[in-house]
């Protein structure tokens, strides 16, 4: 019968402004969930029945969903159907934001004392996931499935594919300055599993102790501290990490550091720290473990080359994926001096047990046909207008808070009078907002300096950037 759809699905009422087809759903959607009318779990009808009701084409109810989805409004799993999201309500109350102009008028968020998801999310260290370009990357993969070698779905070498280490190598040398063969590279399963390999190589070289940051990520301290290594911290200041004080660290055998852009302070290694953490190396035997995470993303000039570059064979230098794609390809990348190849993929293993070789040679023919550079100059250009956007908001809400740092990367610090960050943060909470201080990431055997917050700009998608800056100049003193 033409008409067997009318008998199946679930009714849902909704008001479908004059906007276009799918804009309208979307926001009829949104502003369901938004005044509670549709609570969390709730199932909503399938895409095919609900465009039969709206007299529709189902692809217009299908890419609503998914794009809603994505912003976190609604979650999708196989045979559970489509449901609304758990996630803090907004209460209409009539008022507006105060980021006036840059972030728009939007209604204030009422907390709610469970775990649910925050409505906004502004931690560091997450890209714009929803910003992960799909269809290049399949096909990518389509391209590269086709043309795999039979010995591709074997284990592989330990290594990573050669066809992504030679166009890395590419790469790394034309657009980071990194001085790079095949032979010399590693792929990871993201950062930490290459962290964790030069914390098992460094202790059976006997080195005990490894200089980190005096701001920094604890899990990466945790991980070099669980392979029997001792963390003393560099002082930090207006040029970045003190490097000459490596020299007074006799027992020093390595120094972990975010040369380019330091995480999270935010600025970058003056030349002068540059060259005598160089000098340092040289002198001792030790090592540099470079942590280039963001290093793509410089918005007032053209970015800083690797620390690498400076001498490949002193260097370890370190990328990832992870913040110019997505962290859930887990691909990583170390460029190791000669001396220390044969010791990592001991390390590693004899046959490659982690990195996908399907994932890895997508990557490649992602990185040769130039879809990796088109998405990261992308990329460069939205987060320097979200960054900018955050200067001008916080310039206007909050004229005493400071944004340090260097434009560069996917985060800024906002600066706050001393003791104020434990408030800002609880407040931050009660808005439904996550958000992250400064002294989160400050090593222990550092003092309190000053307090911040640490502000992931790139997080949310850029339906929801408005609403997460809104709700941070809401909480700003």
């Amino acid at each position: 019968m033409a008409n067997d759809w009318a008998t199946f699905g679930a009714d849902l009422h909704l008001e479908l402004r004059g906007t276009g087809l799918r804009t309208g759903l979307m926001d009829a959607l949104r502003e369901a969930v938004r005044s509670g009318r549709l609570e969390a779990g709730v199932r909503l009808p399938s895409s095919r029945s609900l465009a039969a009701d709206l007299g529709v084409a189902r692809n217009t109810v299908a890419d609503a969903y998914a794009e809603l989805v994505a912003e976190g409004w609604l979650t999708a799993r196989q045979g559970s159907g489509t449901r609304v999201a758990q996630r803090a309500v907004p209460r209409r109350t009539g008022g507006t934001a105060g980021a006036a102009g840059a972030a728009g008028t939007r209604p204030p968020v009422t907390a709610r004392r469970d775990t649910a998801r925050p409505t906004y999310d502004l931690k560091p260290g997450v890209p714009d996931l929803a910003s992960f370009p799909r269809a290049e990357w399949l096909k990518a993969s389509r391209r590269a499935l086709t043309a795999a070698p039979h010995e591709a779905f074997g284990y592989g070498d330990p290594r990573g594919r050669i066809e992504l280490r030679t166009v890395l190598a590419e790469y790394l040398a034309r657009a980071r300055g990194v001085h790079a063969r095949p032979e010399r590279i590693v792929i990871c399963s993201g950062f930490v599993h290459g962290l964790m390999l030069m914390g098992q190589v460094l202790r059976a070289r006997r080195v005990r102790e490894v200089a980190v940051e005096s701001y920094g990520l604890d899990a990466h301290w945790d991980l070099l501290t669980r392979a029997g290594l001792r963390l003393p911290a560099l002082p930090y200041d207006e040029l970045g990490t003190r490097t000459e004080e490596l020299t007074a660290m006799k027992g020093v055998g390595a120094a972990l550091m975010t040369a380019a852009h330091q995480f999270p302070l935010g600025g970058a290694l003056h030349p002068d720290r540059r060259v005598a953490a160089i000098d340092w190396a040289r002198a001792s035997g030790g090592l540099i473990l470079e942590d280039d995470y963001d290093g793509e993303f410089r918005y007032d000039r053209q970015p800083v080359g690797a620390l690498q570059g400076l001498d490949p064979e002193r260097v370890v230098y370190m990328g990832t994926s992870s913040k110019s794609l997505a962290p859930g390809l887990r691909l990583a990348w170390m460029v190791l001096p000669d001396g220390l190849v044969d010791e990592v993929v001991a390390a590693k293993g004899r046959v490659d047990w982690v990195s996908s070789s399907l994932e890895q040679l997508t990557f490649a023919e992602f990185l040769a046909s130039g879809a990796y550079d088109r998405h990261v100059r992308a990329m460069r250009l939205r987060y320097r207008r979200r960054r900018d956007a955050l200067v001008a908001a916080v310039a206007a809400h909050s004229p005493e808070t400071r944004v340090s740092g260097i434009a560069a990367g996917l985060h800024a610090v906002l600066e706050l009078p001393p003791g104020l960050e434990p408030a800002v943060l609880r407040s931050a909470a009660w808005q439904g907002l996550a958000l992250l201080g400064l002294n989160r990431f400050r090593h222990p055997d550092v003092p309190t300096t000053q307090d911040g917050l640490v502000v992931g700009y790139a997080t949310p998608s850029d339906s929801g950037w408005a609403g997460a800056l809104a709700a941070l100049c809401r909480v700003l003193p």
